[in-house]
């Protein structure tokens, strides 16, 4: 059974940064294009970013470009996504989520596997 296991997330404080990292198993991961979406309370689940099997296509959410940064280590079967001069903005549930494709997708409904998220809060 796929599974996608994120950590990372936590409390902390405006202008800080953190790293989420999310790790698949029972899957082949390098066949596998990664996203990164959040819910926030009371709003809908948006995209963060996503990184193509190989790496070499990146995709961001406007408004994030500049302090979020997405990679992925196929040999550890990891994806990650760095976050930089965290806002209160940004307290949501961070998810990662597995596409069997070469290419990368904002779209949420276009991925196959999911994993429960990672609480990040960010105080001001």
């Amino acid at each position: 059974q796929v599974q996608l296991v994120e950590s990372g997330g936590g409390l902390v404080q405006a202008g800080g940064s953190l790293r989420l990292s999310c790790a698949a198993s029972e899957l082949i991961f390098s066949t596998y294009s990664m996203g990164w979406f959040r819910q926030a309370p009371g709003k809908e689940r948006e995209f963060v970013a996503g990184i193509s099997r190989n790496g070499v296509s990146i995709l961001y959410a406007d408004s994030l470009k500049g302090r979020f940064t997405i990679s992925r280590d196929n040999a550890k079967n990891t994806v990650y996504l760095q976050m930089n001069n965290l806002n209160p903005e940004d307290t949501a549930v961070y998810y990662c989520a597995a596409r069997l494709s070469i290419i990368n997708s904002r779209d949420a409904g276009r991925y196959d596997y999911w994993g429960q998220g990672t609480q990040v809060t960010v105080s001001s």
